[in-house]
């Protein structure tokens, strides 16, 4: 029997391929001053995940510990910690950008990273929702400040940060138009998009204009093509490289704008999240729900593309969706 000082937890001592993940045994963690133990209930696989198990974005160090997103119930606050206490039922994503090393039993977290699981969600729901709804939240109100009747276009619109950000956009009175495969486009509209277009057949860049705001979670060439879209004074809000910051440079001469955005850890935009859910105006689709053990398989779903929406794992074996 495992002894209480310690737990299961995913750990990489190389960099490489989902194989490189194993399940391993580590000691407990223990709340230090403004932080709350959290029991993990269950996490969710980003493609940030992936990108530092292959050492994109990495330090170099080994052995590395992933995991942003958490759901879970406070199991110890530390010294100053009035917010919370023992048994609350929280979601958030603590640390970002650093790793908080979520997929394991249990977490330490700032306080003030998470806030209280609304209780229409699931642990398996709520895990899935952190690091995608703060992005499109930061991305569309405070990055891009989208006013009710702007033209805002989602890529990936079916995506885990997609087909959330498609529903903030909504709540914020924009006209959305998504891209995705021609399978999802009925997904994405009954989320809310006005307008879906087949990146498969169609080149997005001659189908719309006069756009106000881009959410590029693609990149790549995604970014010059999106400028092409915009109206005079339009924003591509960059997602996916930090290489993207150059597109700054592009557009500016061509009287547009691009911003290369990191979504950060914030208990203010948490709330907005929280009250959306609460109101039923955001929910946030599952399309897979795996164990924790099994996150090699989890890594290799989430690489293909070809998930709708989130890649969810649970880490209390009894956890329902």
């Amino acid at each position: 029997m495992r002894e209480i000082q310690t737990m299961r937890a995913i750990a990489q001592d190389r960099f490489g391929g989902p194989e490189v993940l194993k399940v391993v045994e580590v000691p407990r963690p223990t709340p230090g001053a403004a932080e709350v133990l959290v029991r993990v209930h269950a996490t969710s696989v980003n493609p940030t995940d992936i990108w530092h198990r292959e050492t994109v974005g990495n330090t170099g160090d080994t052995p590395i510990r992933l995991g942003w997103d958490v759901s879970g119930v406070v199991e110890e606050a530390g010294p100053g910690v009035t917010l919370l206490r023992p048994g609350d039922e929280v979601f958030g994503m603590p640390n970002q950008p650093r790793a908080a090393g979520t997929y394991a039993e249990y977490v330490v977290s700032p306080a003030r990273h998470l806030v209280r699981k609304p209780a229409r969600l699931s642990h398996v729901q709520a895990a899935a929702l952190p690091m995608v709804a703060l992005t499109g939240w930061q991305s569309l109100v405070d990055t891009a400040d989208v006013q009710p009747g702007q033209r805002v276009l989602v890529h990936a619109a079916a995506g885990g940060v997609g087909h959330v950000t498609v529903q903030i956009a909504k709540t914020l009175g924009a006209y959305v138009i998504g891209t995705a495969s021609a399978a999802k486009h009925e997904f994405v509209k009954a989320l809310g998009a006005d307008e879906m277009i087949d990146y498969r057949t169609t080149d997005f860049a001659s189908a719309v204009s006069d756009i106000d705001v881009v959410i590029d979670t693609i990149g790549e060439e995604y970014g010059p093509r999106s400028l092409r879209t915009l109206r005079p004074g339009g924003l591509v809000v960059a997602l996916a490289s930090r290489a993207e910051a150059a597109l700054a440079d592009v557009a500016r001469p061509l009287g547009l704008r691009a911003a290369f955005m990191i979504v950060e850890a914030d208990q203010a935009s948490m709330k907005h999240v929280a009250a959306l859910v609460e109101s039923g105006q955001l929910e946030v689709t599952i399309d897979t729900v795996l164990p924790l053990a099994e996150v090699a398989k989890a890594h290799e779903l989430s690489q293909a593309g070809r998930a709708t929406g989130k890649i969810v794992l649970s880490v209390v074996a009894d956890e329902e969706l």
